[in-house]
């Protein structure tokens, strides 16, 4: 009979990477396949809203970058190159809790 393994860190990193691979891989085939009318009717239906639960997203400014945030369920959204300009300022985990952390706020099971 054998145990159960725990993957090890490097392992789940490992498959983490592979499936958000396919993920984008799976996407790209699919926006290519769309049609630009439906591309676009889609933009507009989802633009600035949240996708946890589709609030409206307002728009918040966090050291020169511009942060997507969701008051309906506490999400916050940004670019991934925003990401890398705020992860090269000094303290920036220290911040980034400090803002995206509240800890009075309970966020509904959506």
């Amino acid at each position: 009979m054998s145990s159960p393994h725990k993957p090890s860190r490097a392992e789940e990193e490992y498959f983490a990477r592979e499936d958000a691979e396919k993920k984008r891989k799976l996407a790209m085939v699919q926006s290519k396949q769309m049609v630009s009318s439906e591309r676009e009717a889609l933009r507009t239906l989802h633009q600035n809203h949240c996708p946890a639960c589709g609030q409206r997203l307002q728009k918040i400014a966090l050291n020169e970058v511009e942060v997507l945030r969701c008051f309906g369920c506490n999400g916050c959204f940004l670019s991934e190159e925003d990401l890398k300009k705020l992860a090269k300022q000094p303290g920036y985990w220290e911040r980034m809790l400090h803002f995206f952390v509240r800890s009075d706020y309970d966020a509904p099971n959506v």
